[in-house]
């Protein structure tokens, strides 16, 4: 919590409550709301919300556990089955700058009008697009790994699966929240990640029961393009462990991205490092500049490496949403090539190997 004392912290949490019940009473339902209403009435005593509550707070979750008892009719109201993922208290706390609307659409943007406890949402393949309770905006599974239980909801890590398990509820904690919070934001804006016609919501998935289809990346073009513009290195380190990189290569893979670097590291192509530092420069997604930046602070990015993600970071809430670095590195020419399959950023320096 930094140096804010516990009594300033609860303090916050009291003041963005208080503004949040202000806006429900006095903010009518959109007219064109596509959520079915349910008839089952909310109160601050209902022992759902009750039972939810402490099981946030017993995980410290507080903020969240607040604002669930004390007007829960933003999470519960709109639907008769929710899921909810919870925003650490951390991240919330940055967030006192911001008006009461915009947090109440943040915390709309984070509750699923669904009951998707995670033995389901490992079911789903990634990309699949969750519609949420914020009108016309949804959030994306971007990683599911089901041998280690292990899924990101727009990039961002779900920590406490299954902290509240109801009939009508389920509640996940996540390290931060789906969208960038930046100073004097009124509204969520749309992710790219949900907008293309690839990307299926939930409902969607269920009706058609259709799995990611992989595709085949252009291994070979992507080489070209390296040694014809001053990534040699990068260029033959990839070739040189491009076969063991396409046998094992995941087989919902729908695209790369390439963090190319003009001074890699020399490897022999023998050496066993070499195969893992190619690995940790390339994203299993294909993602933009836009995309990238659109991302929230300390989102993962999979790498083809399965225990190595990288990491958005930022230089502070106070900067705009361009400046990130991907796990301490740069993006100094980005988007350089580009195709269906596959796009090719140029970064500062090469990504340091985790230490065993």
């Amino acid at each position: 919590m930094g140096c804010c004392s516990l009594d300033c912290f609860v303090y916050f949490v009291l003041s963005i409550a208080l503004a949040f019940m202000a806006v429900s009473t006095t903010l009518p339902p959109p007219p064109d709301s596509n959520i079915t209403k349910t008839n089952r009435p909310i109160t601050h005593h209902d022992p759902l919300s009750l039972n939810a509550s402490k099981a946030l707070r017993q995980s410290n979750f507080k903020a969240i556990a607040t604002l669930l008892h004390v007007s829960s009719e933003i999470f519960l109201s709109s639907s008769p089955s929710t899921t909810l993922f919870a925003i650490d208290d951390s991240s919330l706390f940055n967030t006192s700058s911001l008006p009461p609307l915009f947090l109440k659409q943040l915390l709309q943007y984070h509750t699923l009008p669904l009951r998707l406890p995670m033995e389901e949402l490992l079911k789903k393949p990634q990309g699949t697009c969750l519609p949420t309770l914020l009108r016309h905006q949804s959030v994306q599974i971007s990683s599911v790994d089901k041998e280690s239980r292990r899924a990101e909801v727009n990039h961002v890590m779900i920590s406490h699966p299954d902290m509240f398990l109801g009939d009508s509820l389920v509640i996940h904690g996540v390290l931060g929240p789906f969208s960038p919070l930046l100073p004097h934001m009124d509204h969520i804006p749309r992710s790219s990640l949900c907008q293309s016609d690839s990307n299926k919501t939930i409902i969607e998935e269920e009706e058609e029961e259709e799995e990611a289809v992989p595709v085949k990346i252009d291994w070979t073009r992507i080489i070209q393009l390296l040694s014809s513009n001053g990534f040699v290195p990068f260029a033959i380190g990839l070739h040189s462990v491009l076969n063991r990189i396409i046998a094992d290569q995941h087989k919902n893979l729908t695209g790369v991205t390439i963090l190319a670097t003009p001074n890699l590291v020399s490897l022999s192509s023998a050496s066993p490092l070499l195969y893992e530092v190619m690995r940790r420069h390339i994203l299993a997604q294909r993602l933009t500049k836009k995309d990238l930046a659109s991302m929230p602070d300390k989102a993962l990015l999979k790498t083809l490496d399965p225990y190595q993600d990288l990491i958005i970071t930022r230089r502070g809430i106070v900067n705009s949403s361009q400046c990130f670095m991907i796990s301490g590195v740069e993006i100094v020419a980005p988007d350089m090539f580009s195709s269906n399959n596959f796009v090719i950023h140029g970064i500062s320096h090469t990504l340091e190997l985790p230490r065993a």
